[in-house]
């Protein structure tokens, strides 16, 4: 096996979040007298980073003369509640447990907050993935949300292996063109928020059902 190294994406492949996510959001768009969403509904609007999810489900969007407000008190809340359901997917702590008897290095990279990442991958992955190779949204520091490639880049770098030693693994398309960006073998999950047919409809390159397949289709 020449797989160095895997890069994770976090919601929707490493942990179901969604629950709690949906709860932030929805005490936020409560106190501010809006309509709460449907699981489904946060489910569709989440990967492209927090304050996109909160223009999405906010009526008007960054329009909406109200919408830093609502944005910043739903980050506040979920930061409350970001561990009150979440877990990791089954699976998924013993597919880390072999890849790490195979000396395969992981990282996380996600379009949260770089501080929560952090906080999440402490909580749930200390034994396997390292503080700096958890990466978030730090825009501030010149690490762009996905799909740039610049905190993949970022973790490859701190984890001294080349792109074509590691891969990528994620759940929606944000993934698959994250992965392209920073000349990655994109592995997609279809336990995640997004269904096998959209993840195929755009471009999934290989599609995995469980974690333990991961390591079959490792290049």
């Amino acid at each position: 096996m020449k797989t160095r190294a895997v890069l994770f994406d976090l919601d929707g492949t490493l942990l179901n979040t969604l629950t709690d996510i949906a709860t932030g959001c929805n005490q936020a768009l409560s106190q501010f007298g809006l309509e709460e969403k449907s699981l489904e509904q946060i489910r569709l609007s989440v990967g492209n980073g927090f304050k996109k999810l909160v223009e999405r489900i906010v009526p008007q969007g960054k329009e909406n003369p109200q919408f830093e407000q609502i944005f910043h008190t739903a980050e506040n809340l979920y930061s409350q509640h970001a561990l009150d359901k979440t877990c990791p997917y089954e699976g998924i702590l013993p597919l880390m447990e072999e890849l790490k008897k195979q000396h395969i290095l992981m990282g996380i990279v996600s379009n949260k907050p770089d501080a929560e990442v952090k906080k999440l991958a402490r909580h749930f992955f200390a034994d396997f993935v390292s503080e700096d190779a958890a990466v978030g949204e730090k825009e501030s520091e010149g690490i762009r949300k996905k799909p740039a490639p610049d905190a993949a880049l970022s973790i490859l770098k701190t984890l001294n292996v080349s792109a074509d030693q590691s891969c990528y693994v994620g759940d929606s398309d944000v993934d698959i063109e994250t992965a392209h960006n920073a000349k990655l073998f994109c592995i997609s999950v279809t336990w995640g928020f997004r269904t096998r047919d959209f993840l195929i409809e755009h471009g999934a390159q290989s599609l995995i059902d469980k974690p333990q397949q991961l390591i079959q289709v490792l290049p």
